[in-house]
């Protein structure tokens, strides 16, 4: 029995709803096989568990993400245009898969070899934001500081705000996920600011 892509597909445009709506722990395979419209055998036969399942719709959306950036990356372009680009780019990919950030940061602590297995299968290897930002402005302005620090810092203000919006929603909005939206929404061109700053300085 061959396996149907589009079948696939399904399944995982299906599982990316699922995700989205109750997160890795709170889904279940047969409301996935609902929502693409199969049964939970067929399902199980593309993928054997929850935890694969997740793992691909990841690294699909990761992939996405590095494909989306690499022309850039590469580009003779100024290192604050490539840095607005990444910001953007990143930013839109979490809005756009919310589950993102809370799976980047379990599979930190359970499993960060596969995080990495997904970078170099993509053949951008975790050192390229590095050697990124560790290049200078301009011919005359040599880089003042360590570009890990950039790129780390550059995941923090990106990821957390995502990945702790529970949290912070109830603390500074009061609860309102309207606003917390807002000020998401905000967020990108403060990110953006802060990072130009940062290499400008």
């Amino acid at each position: 029995m061959n396996k149907d892509i589009s079948t696939e597909e399904k399944i995982l445009e299906a599982a990316r709803q699922v995700f989205y709506r109750k997160g890795m722990d709170g889904a279940r395979m047969q409301e996935i096989a609902d929502e693409a419209g199969i049964n939970k055998a067929l399902l199980h036969y593309y993928f054997r568990s929850k935890e694969k399942l997740f793992e691909a719709v990841f690294q699909e959306v990761i992939k996405g993400f590095f494909r989306s950036i690499e022309k850039t990356l590469y580009a003779e372009l100024p290192l604050t245009e490539k840095a607005e680009f990444i910001v953007e780019r990143y930013i839109t990919m979490i809005e756009s898969n919310p589950f993102v950030p809370q799976f980047i940061i379990s599979e930190i602590n359970r499993n960060p070899q596969m995080l990495r297995n997904v970078m170099m299968s993509e053949k951008l290897n975790p050192q390229t934001l590095v050697n990124v930002f560790g290049k200078p402005n301009d011919e005359n302005q040599q880089s003042k500081y360590d570009p890990r620090q950039m790129v780390i810092s550059l995941l923090g203000m990106v990821i957390f705000p995502y990945a702790a919006r529970n949290l912070l929603q109830m603390i500074y909005f009061d609860g309102d996920e309207a606003e917390y939206s807002k000020f998401l929404t905000d967020r990108k061109e403060f990110v953006k600011t802060m990072i130009l700053k940062m290499l400008t300085t």
